[in-house]
């Protein structure tokens, strides 16, 4: 299986929790990890149903979460129309820019924010055991298309690219 530690990592997180690894949860990790893209749950319920594959909606959506409580699949908030999923390999990383315009998501990794980040949280005594970065803007296509909004596209927050806050000790 191409996703051994993934699935034993899902599998591990069920024992714990007094769970089962049954044929639908095994049906809906095989799914996900047949391929790399970030989908929607009724997405992945119409994929499932095609298969033949005979599961709900509220069984999806539990499986779903119990995913991403295992931390092999992460959830993104795409605008005010709810979430997309994506399987997440153990060990690997990215963050996230959601353009507002067309709604595709660009993954990147930028290792000076990864450095960033722990020095930040070395400075404030905290210790990180994930994050969740998301930027929210507009991606080239739709800037050059000018289907950007003039007005929401200047409504940045000044700054945002350079401020950073810290809490410090008195």
């Amino acid at each position: 299986m191409p996703n051994r530690r993934e699935a034993e990592l899902f599998q591990a997180y069920l024992r714990r929790h007094g769970l089962k690894f049954t044929p639908e949860r095994r049906d809906l990790f095989d799914e996900i990890f047949k391929r790399h893209e970030h989908f929607e749950a009724d997405e992945l319920l119409f994929r499932m149903k095609q298969r033949g594959r005979k599961i709900s909606r509220a069984t999806i959506y539990r499986g779903l979460e119990l995913l991403i409580a295992a931390g092999v699949v992460g959830r993104v908030r795409v605008g005010d129309e709810g979430f997309l999923y994506e399987r997440l390999h153990a060990g690997e990383h990215h963050d996230h820019m959601i353009c507002l315009g067309c709604a595709k998501i660009i993954e990147f990794f930028e290792p000076k924010i990864e450095e960033l980040q722990d020095r930040v949280c070395a400075k404030a005594g905290f210790r990180a055991v994930s994050h969740s970065h998301h930027i929210r803007g507009f991606c080239r296509d739709c800037r050059k298309s000018k289907a950007v909004d003039p007005e929401l596209e200047s409504a940045r927050i000044p700054g945002a690219a350079a401020r950073s806050i810290v809490e410090t000790e008195s």
